[in-house]
């Protein structure tokens, strides 16, 4: 192995793996949410996009099932359940 290489000659190129990593989407979120999650970015210095990505990722990974029971306001009655057509 060479102490030294000349990388002068060498061309560059696109990663052609790069848009297979991740993919641009637009998505709306709460004000608490994104700042919780600056507000994190701001304590570990990684990008709170990151954060957010690290955390969905993290979900899929284990099959995390978000809890839709959602709980009544104050003073209202609860709701039934939906009921789906069968």
């Amino acid at each position: 192995m060479k102490s030294e290489y000349d990388l002068s000659s060498m061309k560059s190129g696109k990663n052609p793996y790069a848009s297979k990593l991740k993919k641009r989407v637009t998505i709306r979120m709460r004000g608490d949410v994104i700042e919780y999650f600056r507000s994190m970015s701001n304590d570990t210095g990684i990008p709170y996009q990151s954060l957010i990505n690290l955390y969905l990722g993290d979900c899929a990974a284990h099959h995390r099932k978000i809890d839709l029971r959602w709980l009544p306001a104050a003073g209202k009655r609860p709701r039934p359940p939906h009921k789906t057509r069968g």
